[in-house]
């Protein structure tokens, strides 16, 4: 039985309301302006990003990712403020992702959006990381009550909303999917420009044929992926693997096991988990909608999985493209203006970061 639509506890705001978000809780500086009208309506003024990239078979280390969030963050907020019309001084509030993340480019950012409040006498609120993707992809898709699958390099989770909290039905049980793409693609050599997950996908789907065996590790809602990388690196090892194969498609040796068919099997293998997980879920709540967020939401094979169970479920499939789905500054002035609007503001004082800040701990009081 459909479930009735509760009343938004946000009431429409007297003029135009500006946020400006800053987020660098990983390897991506992003930072965006967003404008809520009186009418109910939601304009993206500027979305602005720029990325640490690390040579291959490299991944990024928290003290140099900060060094390149502090040599880039004057000029991303310049091109941010230059794109969306307006000054620092003409938004309402400043946002910035308070957790979780890396604890040095956490802070590196903290700092600014800190400088920027005091300088010119802003409100300032922090931001949970998660719940930013999720408001941000809820705008974009037009998603109602789905729920929701966050995928990314430091976080696996799939959550429902449930009075005024975004509720995690099952997680991993070690590393994030983004982080087990990212390390087997350092391993297998390949680049990390624009992203280690998406010269897995390219490569898998280009080049893959043969599906090896790999464990299979839900646990309940739960997963686990630290035992499917260790498997698949071990094959990197095998006496059949092949490492120049993975441009070659006219070899015919079904004994040969190249890097595609390794990145092949991992995203079918772990993909298939996730989708199991979330079908759980669907089920769990009575929903018919499957919102897919995070930086591995972009990967068009978990979409293409998760929309044929959604379709055999009477379902839909919800997902961004790389604009939102990736870490953006968008998606942190979109849950802070949100916020904002319900009264909250963070003090001062409580302007600190922290690398564990669960989905679960906050208190969502813009929804029914």
């Amino acid at each position: 039985m459909p479930r009735r639509r509760l009343a938004s506890p946000l009431t429409p705001p007297n003029k135009p309301i500006l946020a400006l978000g800053l987020e660098g809780s990983a390897n991506k500086l992003g930072i965006g302006v967003v404008e809520h009208t009186p009418n109910g309506e939601t304009i993206i003024r500027s979305n602005i990003r720029h990325t640490y990239i690390t040579p291959p078979g490299e991944g990024f280390l928290p003290r140099d990712t900060a060094q390149h969030h502090r040599e880039w963050i004057m000029k991303v907020l310049k091109d941010a403020c230059q794109v969306a019309g307006v000054g620092v001084g003409d938004v309402d509030c400043i946002c910035y992702t308070k957790g979780p993340g890396m604890g040095a480019p956490l802070q590196s950012v903290a700092l600014v959006a800190r400088t920027l409040s005091l300088l010119y006498n802003k409100p300032i609120i922090g931001v949970n990381h998660c719940v930013g993707h999720i408001e941000i992809a809820r705008v974009i898709t037009h998603a109602h009550n789905p729920v929701v699958l966050y995928v990314s390099g430091g976080n696996t989770q799939v959550i429902a909303y449930s009075k005024q909290c975004y509720r995690i039905f099952g997680e991993t049980l070690d590393i994030a999917v983004g982080n087990c793409l990212d390390r087997f693609a350092r391993v297998v050599g390949l680049p990390n420009d624009p992203s280690p997950g998406y010269n897995i996908e390219q490569l898998a789907k280009k080049k893959g044929r043969k599906l090896v065996s790999l464990p299979y590790a839900t646990k309940g809602m739960d997963v686990s992926l630290a035992g499917i990388l260790s498997s698949i690196e071990a094959y990197t090892l095998d006496k059949r693997f092949r490492q120049d194969l993975e441009l070659d498609s006219s070899t015919t040796d079904e004994d040969i096991i190249s890097p595609a068919d390794l990145c092949f099997s991992l995203q079918e293998t772990v993909f298939a988990m996730l989708v199991e997980i979330t079908e759980r879920a669907m089920a769990h709540v009575r929903s018919k909608e499957v919102l897919i967020v995070g930086g591995v939401g972009c990967n068009e094979r978990l979409q293409e999985m998760m929309g044929v169970m959604a379709q055999e479920r009477g379902g839909k499939v919800f997902a961004t493209d790389e604009r939102y789905c990736i870490d953006n500054g968008i998606m942190i002035a979109q849950a802070g203006i949100l916020a904002y609007r319900m009264g909250q503001q963070t003090k001062l004082e409580d302007t600190t970061c922290t690398q564990r800040f669960r989905t679960d701990e906050v208190h969502v009081a813009w929804r029914a």
